[in-house]
């Protein structure tokens, strides 16, 4: 009796669980919505401006363009029809969890990392309400970074979506050592597991970022603005402990980008496989050469260098003599250098550095592209299509085809004939999800 009333209760479960599963496959499909877009440039590589067209989504992606003004009975529509719409922007360069400024110094004494997390969730959502639908972090604590990676994944936290460095891989006493400036008693409070010396310990520490949830590997190979020490901008990690940091990224699947000023140290990353450059103040013909041999990006940072000189020449400046000092003398000269790279044929993606500039001001990086020499199309490109390539995110943003997500922004104006007006959005999609519509 057990037995046979046993086996009728699993041949209910099952049948059950049959019912759900039809219904589950018999379920309707998602809601569309239909976002009516007076201008469009879906695809900026082609820079092709389209006039009435309707960008159809659903469940967070781009189902199909279709022209004309088009909807569905019960479907939510979007109007633009006043708007040039193009694909969400992405910033390859920010630190989302920090932003300088007076209180910097005591804050790294007075800061937990909970307060970090919570910064920095506010500071992704400012910068997803300026139009920035996807951002590269790259430099935070491991923790703090991935778990708001992952909180914004899931939809816990409004923000910008994340590709996450977490900390950087940086030399003993070097740009990026947090210890650096602070009381011997502290060091061991403030110094983290990526920091090394020698070739050995920098694979270990590569590899320790991968086992942490590293997206990409950044590594500091020279000297820094804002590390509050006098070690200048040159080259720091030896030839064969960035060879190392290369090869073991590689070898687990990570690209390497390299925060690096001096031309020595951009010329050594370059030569030893090195997948992009951060800021690139002192490149030189070399440099150029070498960037185009290996395919390697730029990611100039023209916000950042012209944030700190303005800074740094302000009377009451908060910036110790020797952060001063290293600003006023690499900040001016990074509008040159993008200009010679630009010239030269460099591959260029749009990064900004915010956090060193305040987050959610990042589309004032396009006029200063437009000032070395980039069309405005091309540094729309750079922020679109050309940073979804420089990350190894192509088929997912960057553009607005069939498939991709659905990451759309809108502006007031033509930003191909006056790239400024990207500085004041109107309208943020990403992923279907509307963050802003005024």
């Amino acid at each position: 009796m057990k037995s046979t009333l046993k086996a009728g209760l699993v041949a209910a479960a099952f049948g059950a669980i049959a019912l759900t599963t039809g219904a589950t496959a018999q379920a309707p499909a998602s809601p569309l919505t239909y976002v009516q877009a007076g201008r469009l440039l879906a695809d900026p590589a082609s820079g092709k401006v389209e006039t009435q067209k309707t960008l159809v989504i659903q469940d967070g992606k781009v189902l199909r363009v279709e022209n004309g003004y088009t909807s569905a009975p019960g479907a939510k529509v979007v109007d633009l029809k006043d708007s040039f719409v193009l694909p969400g922007l992405i910033d390859s360069h920010v630190h989302i969890t920090s932003q300088n400024g007076p209180a910097g110094a005591l804050e790294r004494y007075t800061k937990t990392k909970s307060d970090l997390a919570l910064d920095g969730a506010n500071y992704a959502g400012i910068t997803l309400r300026a139009g920035f639908t996807t951002v590269a972090d790259l430099g935070a604590p491991n923790e703090v970074i991935f778990a708001l990676r992952g909180a914004i994944a899931s939809g816990k936290v409004a923000g910008a979506r994340l590709i996450a460095a977490g900390d950087s891989v940086s030399v003993h006493g070097g740009h990026g050592d947090d210890a650096n400036g602070v009381p011997e008693g502290y060091v061991h409070l403030f110094r983290g597991s990526s920091v090394c010396s020698g070739a050995d310990d920098c694979r270990r520490a590569t590899r320790e970022q991968v086992r942490a949830g590293a997206d990409i590997i950044k590594i500091t190979a020279t000297g820094g603005v804002l590390s509050p020490t006098a070690a200048g901008l040159a080259q720091q990690f030896s030839e064969d402990e960035i060879e190392a940091i290369v090869e073991a990224a590689h070898s687990m699947g990570r690209k390497v980008t390299a925060h690096a000023h001096g031309g020595d140290g951009i010329n050594t990353f370059l030569k030893a496989g090195g997948d992009s450059i951060e800021h690139g103040t002192y490149l030189d013909a070399e440099s150029i050469k070498l960037f185009k041999s290996s395919g390697a990006w730029l990611v100039p940072t023209l916000l950042a260098g012209d944030f700190v000189a303005r800074e740094a020449a302000k009377p009451d400046t908060w910036m110790v003599p020797a952060v001063k000092a290293k600003a006023l003398e690499a900040g001016p000269k990074m509008l040159d250098m993008a200009r010679r790279a630009h010239t030269g044929g460099v591959k260029i993606a749009f990064g900004t550095d915010s956090g060193v500039s305040p987050h959610g001001q990042n589309a004032q990086e396009f006029a200063l592209l437009v000032k070395a020499g980039m069309s405005p199309l091309d540094a729309i490109r750079a922020a679109t299509v050309w940073a979804a390539e420089h990350l190894g995110l192509s088929g997912l943003v960057g553009s607005l085809t069939a498939g991709k997500a659905a990451d759309i922004v809108a502006v007031k104006g033509d930003p191909l004939a006056d790239v400024t007006v990207l500085e004041r959005v109107s309208f943020v999609m990403k992923g279907g999800v509307v963050y802003r519509e005024d």
